[in-house]
């Protein structure tokens, strides 16, 4: 019984630690930006080993997967609402990102349960290929997860500093300008994802309905 305490598996235990880093990051934004960020960024780089862990110990579980995505997306939507209030004139901007990143990953993960998958990063054949290969290739999803999520922590950190310079440049600016394509990236895919869940399920409500039709 002790072994299927899945409250306990490995995964699950880096999930917890995950959800304390992201409160005491939330918690020091306003007056410690060295070490919000830190923790951040450090309750980040732990997302790629909760998975990792979970397929090398055979510990994945729907509680979980759970924990992961909404921590994930709890964690981004804080630090987008703090970027909304130091620059004003892109509130809009980071409201559409919250609103997009918050609906395209819950009605996917919704959907992927509706289905019976036993995990929402399992795609078919029918996905478009980009989405695809976002969901099969490993270094592709983490190049792509850990990008946006610096992209946006540098943007947190240029609120309060330029940081260390290289050849005269700020090197949290250039990170910035260099990862912002990888954000747009990752919102494009956000909606791809939305749109084929939304899509997905509504093919599941047209097939239960002609199921229903057949048996009249």
């Amino acid at each position: 019984m002790a072994d299927n305490n899945i409250f306990l598996f490995v995964p699950n235990l880096i999930g917890y630690a995950r959800v304390v880093l992201g409160l005491g990051s939330l918690y020091f934004m306003p007056t410690s930006h060295v070490l919000a960020a830190s923790l951040y960024i450090l309750s980040g780089f732990l997302d790629a080993f909760d998975g990792h862990a979970a397929r090398i110990l055979n510990q994945s579980t729907k509680f979980g997967a759970m924990l992961d995505m909404l921590t994930d997306r709890c964690a981004t939507m804080c630090l987008l609402a703090t970027l909304g209030s130091f620059y004003p004139s892109y509130l809009f901007v980071f409201q559409l990102v919250m609103i997009v990143d918050v609906s395209c990953h819950w009605i996917h993960l919704h959907t992927s349960n509706v289905l019976g998958k036993t995990s929402h990063k399992n795609v078919g054949e029918e996905e478009n290929a980009l989405l695809r290969f976002y969901y099969t290739s490993r270094p592709f999803l983490f190049f792509m997860c850990a990008g946006n999520e610096l992209f946006y922590s540098m943007l947190y950190l240029l609120h309060f500093t330029y940081g260390y310079t290289f050849l005269g440049m700020s090197v949290i600016k250039i990170l910035v300008v260099l990862l912002f394509p990888v954000a747009v990236l990752k919102f494009i895919l956000a909606i791809m994802q939305g749109g084929s869940a939304w899509r997905n399920l509504g093919y599941i409500d047209i097939k239960e309905r002609e199921e229903s039709d057949k048996k009249q």
